[in-house]
């Protein structure tokens, strides 16, 4: 399949995120800068350009995912993979304390906090300010 994404589904990618990022939980509107349309399956990995493999990403979160899928954490010989969107819920691998700082309840929370920076401490910031905005 092409990795073309049309407006129609570039919109429902959008509507279904709540126009936040699908990692982070970033709303678009508190970037300077244009979110993106993840592939959570990169196409290099065999993922479709389909409205099931799509996510909402803020720039951070998807340039620090990058084609990757999982990590490896304490034991090397075994992959862990991201927090997908379309299977997961966030709430059951995230949790955010009143400081801002994103706490991992699974190992997948844990890799992909790990990979994609998610308590970088600009990130914490931004949360910070979400929480205070009632955003989170």
């Amino acid at each position: 399949m092409s990795d073309y994404i049309s407006d129609s589904l570039r919109r429902k990618v959008i509507d279904r995120a709540n126009w936040q990022c699908e990692y982070c939980k970033l709303p678009d509107t508190a970037s300077f800068f244009t979110f993106h349309i993840d592939h959570v399956v990169s196409l290099k990995h065999s993922g479709e350009t389909t409205l099931n493999n799509l996510a909402y990403a803020c720039p951070i979160c998807n340039i620090a995912k990058g084609p990757d899928v999982a990590t490896f954490l304490d034991d090397i010989r075994t992959a862990i993979r991201f927090y997908n969107p379309r299977i997961d819920s966030w709430q059951d691998h995230f949790s955010v304390d009143k400081t801002g700082l994103l706490n991992d309840k699974t190992d997948i929370g844990r890799a992909t906090i790990k990979i994609l920076g998610l308590n970088h401490p600009d990130a914490i910031i931004e949360r910070m300010e979400m929480i205070r905005l009632g955003l989170l």
